[in-house]
């Protein structure tokens, strides 16, 4: 493990670090639905979970898979694939992962169903495009219905576009 020492408290300028110099940043929980690269801020994360026994509830919107036991609180696990049109075979139970959120105004936890969670990361936000051109994403759902805007990660031959998911419109679809 490597040991970065700092000059915090000493008086020094730190202004030559690269978060400062590119401006506000955005730390994201980066994870894939089908063939879509996705991104959600991690503030709106309360843990990542492997998804564990999910029992149906009768009468509930197909995108509603169920609820699980998690540290003995119900939490409501919803699968987006559903109403977002995502194709291709969803990977089997044990391979995917639950992003459980964190937000103040749900009666109970939820959960978001997730094919695989890749990593935590920041991004200054000059990196992140919230205009409309989304046409290059695979998934008309995602670009339609949740997205929030583009993150332009730079890889070895050019850009990855990962999608910066809006939580709050994939609640409200549920409604």
């Amino acid at each position: 493990m490597e040991v970065q020492e700092t000059n915090a408290g000493d008086g020094t300028d730190e202004t030559d670090s690269p978060e400062v110099a590119e401006g506000p940043t955005r730390q994201v929980v980066e994870f894939r639905l089908g063939e879509d690269y996705c991104a959600i801020d991690i503030d709106e994360v309360d843990s990542i979970v492997e998804i564990k026994k999910v029992t149906r509830i009768p009468r509930t919107p197909d995108s509603v898979d169920g609820v699980m036991d998690l540290r003995g609180e119900t939490t409501a696990i919803i699968n987006p694939r559903t109403f977002l049109g995502i194709d291709g075979d969803q990977p089997d139970g044990d391979e995917q992962n639950v992003l459980v959120l964190d937000r103040a105004d749900d009666k109970q936890k939820i959960g978001i169903r997730v094919d695989e969670v890749l990593e935590v990361t920041t991004y200054p936000e000059s990196k992140i495009d919230t205009d409309d051109d989304l046409s290059d994403l695979k998934t008309r759902g995602i670009r339609e219905q949740v997205s929030r805007g583009i993150i332009r990660k730079p890889n070895g031959d050019g850009l990855d576009l990962v999608v910066w998911i809006d939580i709050d419109a994939i609640i409200d679809q549920l409604k």
